[in-house]
């Protein structure tokens, strides 16, 4: 093992903990631009079914790893704050359906927008490399993590 490892990854833990911190202040803005009742965890729950366009709930539960219950109650603040709904599933007529409503569709892609412009200009001065690199690198470490 490199002896300067555990110089590195406290490194990284200094640079995750500065990141998670930083974002989840952005999450609570961010969850602001798109409804004043929105709570920030729910931001990332839009994400998702915006790049889904209609998926049912436990496969958005299983996707996310986590309970239905706890995606069930997170989806009917959803949808009373007029942001998502149920529709019926065609396939199964004992399942539903959830997407995004127009206003929630329209909120979400207006608070996104304001969101990739911050992000934009955080990453402007580096290069189209670097970037791709960085998004790789991040993707990586997501698909490799149980955190």
């Amino acid at each position: 093992m490199d002896e300067h490892l555990p110089e590195t990854l406290r490194a990284v833990e200094h640079e995750l903990t500065a990141l998670l911190r930083r974002g989840r202040a952005l999450s609570w803005e961010i969850a602001s631009e798109v409804h004043p009742n929105l709570e920030p965890n729910a931001y990332g729950l839009l994400l998702w079914l915006r790049r889904a366009g209609s998926v049912r709930l436990t496969d958005l539960a299983a996707r996310l790893g986590i309970g239905k219950g706890t995606l069930s109650r997170q989806i009917n603040r959803l949808e009373l704050l007029g942001l998502v709904r149920r529709d019926p599933d065609p396939g199964d007529r004992r399942a539903f359906q959830l997407s995004l409503t127009e206003e929630g569709t329209r909120r979400f892609d207006a608070a996104r927008a304001s969101r990739l412009g911050q992000i934009r200009r955080t990453l402007e001065s580096w290069s189209r490399e670097d970037i791709d690199d960085f998004a790789r690198l991040l993707r990586r470490f997501n698909d490799a993590s149980a955190l």
